[in-house]
């Protein structure tokens, strides 16, 4: 078996505080402020390779993950939801909903390596698009984490993509 991922997760999601968020983020407006905020909770995730997050009083489980541009070439850093499961974390490219998949998907795509950073550690993946019955057991397991979730997918008509990353 593979080495478990650390898990870091504080807060709760079913205090009030983070049902009411949840409920925000489900709307055009909440997702239009959790994206103005994105740069802020990034610089926090950052100093604290993942040990930190502006989400953590709501429980949200946050991961840095780095990826290289596929036309840059340069890393990127997108701080991300995910479903913590063992030895492998999902990740899902909701975009909030929006018409265009997030860049980071394309470049897992073009380049499966990748680096995230997860409770005060920096660890090196590999990404593994997640395909038929098993990315709608991963999605539902979003869902749960966060029902607005279920509303992105509802803002679209792509199929939301879901990455497994597992350790190098």
């Amino acid at each position: 078996m593979a080495e478990q991922f650390p898990d870091r997760q504080w807060g709760s999601r079913t205090n009030v505080l983070a049902r009411a968020a949840n409920r925000l983020a489900a709307t055009k407006p909440g997702s239009r402020l959790i994206r103005a905020i994105t740069p802020l909770d990034r610089a926090v995730l950052e100093r604290t390779h993942a040990k930190y997050t502006l989400l953590g009083p709501i429980g949200a489980p946050v991961i840095l993950l780095t990826t290289i541009g596929r036309k840059s070439g340069r890393p990127r850093t997108q701080p991300l939801l995910y479903v913590h499961d063992g030895d492998t974390l999902y990740v899902i490219g909701s975009n909030f909903g929006q018409a265009h998949h997030p860049a980071w998907t394309a470049n897992l795509l073009a380049n499966p390596t990748a680096t995230v950073a997860i409770a005060g550690e920096r660890i090196d993946v590999t990404a593994t698009p997640v395909e038929g019955p098993d990315k709608d057991a991963v999605f539902t397991r979003f869902v749960d984490i966060a029902g607005a979730y279920a509303v992105y997918r509802s803002r679209t008509t792509r199929d939301l993509r879901i990455f497994a990353l597992r350790r190098v």
